[in-house]
């Protein structure tokens, strides 16, 4: 004899129910979800709203960083925008990073003091 009885019988009592074994893994896709998945594809979704209603005369920043004003929406994909006197930039919409609407003043940090 090989093996004793005692240890075939704890073997058979080790094993968990198929629900036990892959609760973890279904509770490390629902944390997945809720912190990354869901608020990604909310952000997602407010930038798609964002770049479809800029319109002539918003002020926009890009993903490069240059600042200026809308002259013109060519079509679905593409803005014309005066970067500076005389100089005007077609822009892809996509790559736009922040529109700020007329008169709505430059986001500020808050300072300490």
């Amino acid at each position: 004899m090989f093996s004793s009885p005692a240890y075939a019988q704890a073997a058979g009592a080790s094993q968990a129910s198929l629900l036990e074994s892959f609760l973890p893994l279904i509770l490390i896709v629902l944390i997945f979800w809720f912190l990354v998945l869901r608020p990604q594809s909310k952000r997602m979704k407010e930038h798609r709203e964002m770049v479809t209603n800029v319109r002539r005369g918003d002020t926009v920043v890009t993903g490069g960083g240059l600042i200026g004003k809308v002259a013109r929406v060519k079509d679905d994909n593409e803005i014309e925008v005066d970067v500076a006197d005389g100089v005007r930039v077609r822009v892809v919409k996509s790559t736009l990073s922040e529109v700020r609407t007329k008169g709505e003043p430059a986001k500020t940090a808050k300072s300490d003091s």
